[in-house]
């Protein structure tokens, strides 16, 4: 198995096997949870971290991180042409409020990004690389049920080594179908930044402070822990310019980042009835 295959594998048979049962109050659903798991994998050694023991789509992850960059939070712009997933979290005017991409580079009153690429380019050594999403003034500590509030929560940028390695920590994660999606969505957006800092990428670290299951979930997850798959490592090629691009909402260039990782990805079945749980 790719080296992801191996330890998300690992992390499904924790959860389903030592997890702690609760009840989700919010969702109403049961779920096996484990505090403070964390995982790193080698892009540059490993491979691009796509899971390949059940087949997930390629275009969700691709576009939504080219739309995160871009700093958009209507769904109508660029996105929906790719998927439908954040249809789930519009309000009536079709705005995702808390979209990732608008708290990176509009919501706080400066472009995170921006300034991430500034200082690093100017200062390769710092360790003040730090992006983020949770606006403390609006998300969290309240019992008001919202469509939704930032999972991965903060992300920290460091170039070792001549290397640029990202840590992705996230305070809640569904690791049925949410893990494989951001660890594949963020590992890109990890390999845009290296591209635009004229670095090679690194490791990505990923942090959950909840892990868990839901128990809609659980027939899948026993599927996951059965399977054995045998796959090469993938390598993500980026067009030239990609940050640039990425930002234009270019669709050539989502639609070649889309083809680079099909050709490679040869995965397993997809697991059917993966419902979310809100």
């Amino acid at each position: 198995m790719t080296k992801f295959d191996e330890i998300y594998q690992k992390m499904v048979r924790d959860i389903m096997t030592t997890g702690i049962h609760e009840f989700s109050e919010r969702t109403g659903y049961d779920t096996k949870a484990i505090p403070g798991m964390h995982f790193t994998t080698d892009i540059e050694k490993d491979g691009f971290p796509i899971l390949t023991l059940r087949k997930i789509p390629i275009k969700m992850f691709v576009a939504e991180q080219v739309w995160f960059i871009s700093g958009a939070r209507k769904p109508e712009i660029f996105l929906r042409d790719y998927t439908k997933i954040w249809d789930l979290f519009t309000n009536p005017g079709d705005v995702v409020t808390v979209a990732y991409g608008y708290r990176w580079r509009k919501h706080f009153g400066r472009d995170q990004l921006a300034l991430l690429i500034d200082l690093l380019q100017k200062e390769p050594s710092s360790r003040q690389g730090v992006i983020v999403t949770w606006d403390p003034a609006q998300d969290g500590l309240s019992l008001a049920k919202k469509k939704n509030v930032p999972c991965p929560y903060t992300f920290t940028v460091n170039i070792i080594g001549g290397r640029l390695h990202l840590h992705n920590i996230i305070r809640s994660n569904d690791v049925i179908l949410g893990t494989p999606a951001d660890v594949a969505g963020f590992a890109l957006l990890q390999c845009i930044l290296a591209q635009k800092l004229g670095v090679k990428p690194g490791i990505y670290s990923h942090s959950i402070s909840n892990a868990h299951i839901y128990s809609n979930h659980y027939p899948g997850a026993e599927e996951i822990m059965r399977r054995s798959h045998e796959h090469a490592p993938i390598r993500l090629e980026l067009p030239d310019n990609a940050f640039e691009k990425a930002e234009k909402m270019d669709k050539e260039f989502a639609d070649q980042v889309v083809e680079n990782l099909t050709k490679q990805y040869n995965p397993m079945d997809a697991i059917t009835g993966l419902k979310i749980a809100l």
